[in-house]
């Protein structure tokens, strides 16, 4: 049988395993990529290496989470990873360049490489035809050091498009068309491959969205081909010569194929809390909308921007509605201003905020109390936007300007046939690299300037041969990293000091979670299906470890949450038979004797004692190599032995 493009490229980059479903592969990375948010903590690791200089083909910082600088330890930050940046070899984005994904594909994709990135919205770049993964800031650091990424080769998945978009339905509405029919949880273990007839009528952008988006699926990945329009996209930016067509063969044997007629779909939206809560526009059109946000790293490039002015041309805002854009990058602000994009927006009312992630990630832009928000943003957690119980919907940039002209949320069909005027994008972009610091040759001479906010990395021990934990908490279902670990204005200028942002841990859902934590001494967390989806974050394995959490127990996992679990040392266990999690309840204590022998001996069930002379089967589902890194009681921990050893 023939090759899927997502299979090419991991045959182009495998150094061990076999590409079969399920089993574990690793893989070469190209790149990585890293945020703030997350990169503060990769480069403090990264560094506790001990390596004198990054060892990956490429390596981009990039600043665009953190940029609210409302005292000394954002800047702190800033100017820590500037500095660490040219010291081992990193390009450096400057705050305000830009969202590190759109940055990213106007500037460093190219098809057929590999991108690892700190953040769980990196397969954006699937659009441009990259394998481009998130991943915790451990796997990234190791990735910058010249390590391979390991991960379960995940299953192919085969998306068939057919016809082309009808006017007022874009990109955004095949995403959420396809979170309608999967939810959170329909792509784990996979990556979301597209192909067919209808890719020839989806620009790059288009493509970029529904990559991005594609990790609310829970996918590893999403890929698409490299063609025409790769080829297009990469003229427009001046980067032609990285260019090269991969297409699927003719044969490609997809495990599973799901058919999406372009021309049959309309106008979506996500309602409150979670992005798969998804009905046509005309559902819930009418009801009153308080704000309205364009950006985000899903919808923020220069055709988001560009439709939204088409749609506001010779209108005002609605009075009640405060209608706010957050452009993409520093090229997508300057080419619609070039082009009279800016313009129109700002004659119709807009509120034009630097280019970030801001309201996305909680970073200022709460809503009012009570009122609903329409957002072209990736997320809509409960809690998320900074205002509790908040009324988060998310939606095109059609349906998002149409709305603030009419002041409810609006199909925008109802507008007429048409958008009046078309921006698409130009042939060529205005291309200004001057957010882009690269590294000099040799960084050795430079000083790495450290804030007081920046603290060393935690160091973990070993892990014991029984295991004797107290249930500090049980949750249910699809449980995300916000909830665990939540971000904001408050808590994310903490991402680089584990000790204060620890006391944040489960801070929404029960804000004496910490002492209780450190006066248990050892704890485990149950929960439910698909634990720790959403961000990246490994703050929210990396800060409960720090508070004595040895152990989470749970239905199932999300994949990058149980990544970042084994990598700080805390072991995943799923329920064998589910009905068990209805037995343990918070202040339980568990006890699992033997299970340092149990994972390097390679059982893959284990039991645990609890009161009552109850006893649980839980599973270890786990590679070996996992098994050694829990052991060493994280992978800095192991990767440093290793190191050692090779040097003796």
């Amino acid at each position: 049988m023939g090759l899927s493009v997502t299979e090419k490229i991991i045959s182009r980059h495998i150094v061990e395993g076999q590409m079969s479903p399920g089993s574990e592969i690793a893989i070469r990375m190209d790149q990585t990529l890293t945020q703030d948010a997350t990169g503060t903590m990769a480069c403090l690791e990264f560094e506790a290496i001990g390596i004198p200089r990054v060892r990956a083909g490429l390596c981009v910082s990039y600043v665009d989470h953190n940029l609210l600088q409302s005292d000394f330890r954002n800047a702190d930050d800033h100017r820590f990873l500037r500095s660490i940046a040219a010291r081992f070899g990193i390009y450096f984005s400057r705050p305000g360049n830009g969202i590190c994904h759109q940055v990213h594909l106007e500037r460093f994709s190219a098809p057929g490489k590999t991108l690892i990135g700190s953040d769980s919205h990196t397969p954006t770049a699937g659009g441009a035809s990259m394998l481009a993964i998130g991943a915790g800031g451990l796997d990234v650091a190791m990735a910058m050091a010249g390590q391979s990424f390991y991960l379960r080769m995940p299953h192919v998945t085969g998306v068939h498009l057919k016809g082309a978009l009808r006017p007022w339905v874009s990109a955004r509405d095949v995403i959420l068309e396809l979170l309608r029919r999967l939810t959170v949880k329909g792509g784990v273990g996979r990556v979301m491959e597209y192909f067919g007839p209808g890719l020839s009528t989806l620009t790059v952008p288009d493509r970029a969205t529904i990559a991005n988006l594609g990790t609310e699926l829970g996918a590893t990945s999403s890929v698409f081909p490299s063609d025409e329009q790769t080829r297009a996209f990469l003229e427009a930016q001046g980067r032609t010569h990285v260019w090269e067509e991969i297409e699927p063969d003719h044969d490609a044997d997809y495990g599973e194929v799901i058919e999406i007629d372009l021309s049959g779909l309309e106008p979506m939206i996500a309602c409150p809390s979670s992005p798969d809560n998804v009905v046509p526009v005309r559902e819930v059109a009418g009801r009153p909308v308080s704000q309205v946000l364009i950006g985000s790293c899903a919808n923020s490039s220069y055709r988001d921007l560009a439709v939204a002015a088409s749609v506001l041309e010779g209108e005002k805002i609605h009075q009640d509605v405060s209608f706010e854009i957050n452009p993409g990058s520093l090229q997508v602000l300057e080419n619609a201003d070039l082009n009279g994009v800016l313009l129109s927006l700002v004659r119709a009312g807009s509120r034009i905020h630097q280019s970030g992630c801001l309201g996305c990630i909680g970073m200022g832009q709460a809503p009012a109390t009570g009122a609903i928000s329409l957002r072209t943003f990736t997320r809509n957690f409960s809690g998320r936007s900074g205002t509790k119980n908040d009324q988060v919907y998310l939606c095109s940039p059609e349906t998002a300007a149409a709305s603030a002209v009419r002041g409810v949320i609006t199909d925008p069909r109802d507008l007429g046939p048409a958008v009046r005027r078309t921006h698409l994008a130009p042939k060529r972009f205005e291309i200004n690299d001057s957010g882009i610091i690269p590294p000099p040759d040799d960084g050795g001479g430079i000083e790495v300037i450290r804030g007081p906010n920046i603290k060393p990395l935690p160091e973990f021990d070993p892990l014991p041969d029984d295991l004797r934990v107290q249930v500090l908490l049980k949750l249910g279902d699809n449980i995300t990293t916000d909830h665990i670990m939540p971000a904001g204005s408050k808590i994310l200028p903490l991402r680089s000091n584990i000790p204060a942002i620890s006391e944040y841990v489960f801070s929404s859902i029960d804000p004496e979670f910490p002492a209780r934590a450190r006066g248990a001494g050892s704890g485990a967390i149950v929960g439910g299906v698909n634990y720790g989806q959403g961000s990246s974050r490994e703050h929210a394995a990396l800060a409960p470890r720090y508070l004595g959490v040895r152990a989470k127990i749970v239905k199932s996992f999300a994949r990058i949450h149980k990544a970042n679990l084994i990598n700080f040392g805390i072991v995943p266990l799923v329920f064998i038979d589910p009905l068990d999690y209805e037995a343990i309840g918070p202040g339980d204590v568990l006890v699992v004797s033997g299970l340092r022998r149990a994972l390097l001996g390679g059982l893959d069930v284990i039991e645990a004692k609890a009161g009552d002379g109850l006893t649980i089967a839980l599973g270890l589902e786990l590679s070996e190599r996992d098994r050694f890194i829990l052991a060493a009681g994280g992978l800095l921990n192991w990767t440093k032995a290793r190191i050692e050893a090779a040097g003796k």
